[in-house]
């Protein structure tokens, strides 16, 4: 009864994974799809276009400072009853002229009538009655720091597009290396996986022929050890290529319970004609984000002295404030608010005690560091052109070695594999093909990898996509 149980358990787990894993989402993707993958969701990415949101915002934000700029307001006083006592009574009310002018504005002036007057007397002067103002103002001031500034954080803006652009050529170049390596490690299995069936046929014909006598059992059992370190190579091959697709899941920002199909061939992407080609290019130097980041630098240097000079320009600035004012009470009481004021104002700086000169100073030298920073970087990246060549080179002569060990190991092996069948060949020579096929597949993955590596480098710096 408890054997049923279990194995009822266990069917229904099985049962249970079986459709966990039938709602997985598969990708099946081209080398060029995996790429467009990654752009459109890796996390860097998407940080780097929010960056670019963030500096268009921020050039924004200063350009705005040079608008007019509009606030209103409304301000409530109440006295709390307080009169206004001339010290008179009614008779220095009728001396009390019946408008004031303030700034060319004439405004009149209510007092109360007759029969309040001599109320208002009685009861010691004039009502301060509760009032309140709505006032609107806009202004606008402007200086020619505000003006370099806009300049500055445009110029700002495309760094942060070029810093985007970089990090979208990093994105395609990891997937690229990742996806190759899939493929490669894919190819490993596949080749140790023959190997091994071969492999696997040995031990029982040299158990056959240790029964017979005709051989000693130390040699079954070296060929058991090496079938053992075959299964050992290919289990660490497989452990590394499922790293491989995990590290790939997080590169693409994809979903990591994904199953990953790879649909671009090792020799569609590893072209010895397209890495000939490259090498054929020449280098354009202007074309390097790096260098395009570093005369972007230079050119804010520039206008960081053209912001430093911006401290001796005046500033000006200009206001229209409209105003209205209210008394909640039964007289309207004095009112001297214009209805509407506008002014205009000019201020130039005069002495600072040589700051401004010195920032001037200070300013230039960084222009300075900025060039030589340029010049020096154009000649580095010169020296990485020529390097970077050679060692495309190198790895293609490289990879062209290891392909043909590779199919040559293959043959020995399946030679020596066949000859031990009819007792032609030991079992040492059994075990070192076996080793060496091993060593062989190893160093061509080795090969590979450091051809893509030098091509994807050259392409990143020659910025070809």
């Amino acid at each position: 009864m408890e054997l049923k149980k279990l194995t009822f358990s266990l069917l229904l787990s099985l049962l249970t994974f079986a459709g966990s894993a039938q709602e997985r989402p598969v990708l099946r993707l081209t080398l060029d799809e995996a790429q467009q993958y990654a752009v459109e969701h890796n996390a860097s990415m998407l940080n780097a276009d929010l960056d670019v949101k963030k500096a268009e915002l921020a050039k924004w934000k200063t350009f705005s400072s040079m608008l007019p700029q509009v606030k209103a307001g409304f301000d409530y006083q109440n006295m709390c009853g307080y009169r206004m006592n001339f010290g008179g009574g009614g008779s220095m009310m009728s001396m009390m002229p019946d408008s004031i002018t303030i700034g060319g504005v004439t405004m009149p002036i209510s007092f109360p009538s007759s029969g309040d007057t001599e109320e208002s007397s009685n009861e010691g002067g004039i009502a301060m009655n509760p009032s309140g103002t709505f006032s609107i103002t806009a202004s606008v001031a402007i200086t020619g720091a505000q003006i370099v500034g806009t300049m500055l954080q445009n110029i700002s803006r495309q760094m942060t597009d070029l810093s985007r652009q970089m990090t979208e050529q990093q994105t395609r170049s990891n997937v690229k290396n990742v996806y190759v390596s899939i493929l490669v490690m894919q190819q490993t299995v596949s080749l140790l996986d023959s190997s091994l069936a071969n492999l696997e046929r040995l031990p029982a014909t040299s158990q056959a022929a240790v029964d017979v006598g005709a051989a000693e059992q130390v040699d079954a059992d070296k060929l058991q050890v090496q079938v053992a370190t075959m299964k050992n190579s290919i289990n660490s091959t497989k452990r590394s290529l499922q790293a491989l697709r995990n590290s790939m899941l997080l590169q693409l920002g994809a979903d990591v319970d994904a199953t990953l199909e790879l649909t671009t061939s090792i020799d569609e992407i590893l072209s010895v004609d397209n890495a000939v080609q490259l090498l054929g290019q020449g280098f354009d130097i202007t074309k390097n984000y790096n260098y395009k980041l570093l005369e972007q630098s230079e050119e804010v240097a520039k206008r960081n002295v053209t912001m430093a000079w911006m401290d001796f320009t005046p500033t000006l600035s200009a206001y229209y404030q409209y105003s209205n004012k209210t008394y909640f009470g039964k007289d309207e009481g004095f009112n001297m608010t214009p209805p509407n004021m506008v002014g205009a104002s000019v201020s130039v700086p005069l002495f600072s005690s040589g700051s401004r000169t010195a920032n001037i100073k200070s300013a230039k030298i960084d222009l300075q560091e900025a060039v030589n920073n340029r010049r020096q970087a154009e000649d580095g990246l010169r020296v990485q052109y020529n390097q970077l060549c050679y060692d495309l080179v190198s790895a293609l002569e490289s990879y062209d070695i290891q392909s043909r060990n590779l199919e040559v190991t293959q043959r020995v092996f399946d030679n020596i594999t066949e000859k031990y069948k009819f007792g032609r060949a030991s079992s040492l020579e059994v075990t070192n093909a076996s080793t060496d096929i091993i060593s062989a597949q190893s160093n061509y993955i080795q090969a590979v990898m450091s051809v893509i590596s030098a091509q994807v480098a050259l392409e990143n710096l020659l910025n070809i996509e």
